[in-house]
């Protein structure tokens, strides 16, 4: 659509976006001698919602790689850099310092609970046990370097925490009641005693080989033995 749009400024102008309720406009305006002409075109909302999504993702990457780093006060506006998008994208997102630490962590939770289902559609239940004790691993790795932004976090009230013991038991239950039912894990495995298992390996592991054969030794130990 064009529309004729008077104007005594000669110059063009850049593309500039417009919001309805409905439609998402991006108007592009061109010079002319007579005034401007304003093409817009739209784009549909979900399309505007998986950018905004994408940036998102993108943000709490950023502030893991930073906050994980040890660098706890890293700045705002190089973990928007690093995610490639403006501060002002980021502070859309989260308004305070402590809102984006506070969504990275829960964010890494969230991705390694929410891995379970992917896991036991492409594994045996026992195998999938094993490859998701390994991201355990990783993400209390990722906890561990995070600590000093998340005391952060703690010192105005929130409790990042408040979800991950729940989160991550349940997952392991999932997890645990597949191999049951497949005959793969013994009947007796308690999901909370598999989360303090797998705690004190993450925290005691001086390596990641050492820490890849304690799982070892602990999935083994969980396999149901015939006879």
């Amino acid at each position: 659509m064009i529309i004729p749009f008077r104007s005594a400024d000669p110059l063009e102008h850049p593309p500039c976006t417009l919001q309805t309720e409905g439609l998402h406009f991006i108007a592009t305006l061109s010079g002319a001698s007579s005034g401007y002409e304003v093409s817009y075109t739209t784009t549909g909302r979900n399309t505007v919602r998986a950018d905004a999504q994408r940036n998102r993702e993108r943000l709490l990457d950023a502030a893991v790689r930073a906050f994980s780093q040890g660098a706890p006060d890293a700045t705002l506006d190089a973990i928007a850099k690093d995610a490639g998008v403006g501060i002002g994208t980021l502070y859309r997102h989260f308004p305070t310092r402590e809102a984006l630490i506070e969504a990275a962590y829960r964010n890494e939770l969230a991705r390694l609970c929410d891995s379970v289902g992917e896991l036991l559609a492409a594994q045996p239940p026992d195998d999938a046990l094993r490859t998701w004790m390994d991201r355990f691993v990783e993400y209390m790795a990722t906890k561990r370097g995070m600590s000093d932004a998340l005391r952060v976090v703690i010192a105005t009230g929130v409790n990042p925490y408040s979800e991950s013991r729940d989160r991550l038991t349940d997952a392991i239950t999932t997890l645990v009641g597949a191999g049951v039912r497949a005959g793969a894990i013994r009947a007796d495995a308690q999901p909370g005693d598999v989360l303090v298992g797998l705690s004190g390996v993450a925290m005691a592991a001086g390596e990641r080989d050492q820490a890849g054969r304690l799982l070892d030794l602990l999935v083994d130990g969980l396999r149901h033995k015939s006879g």
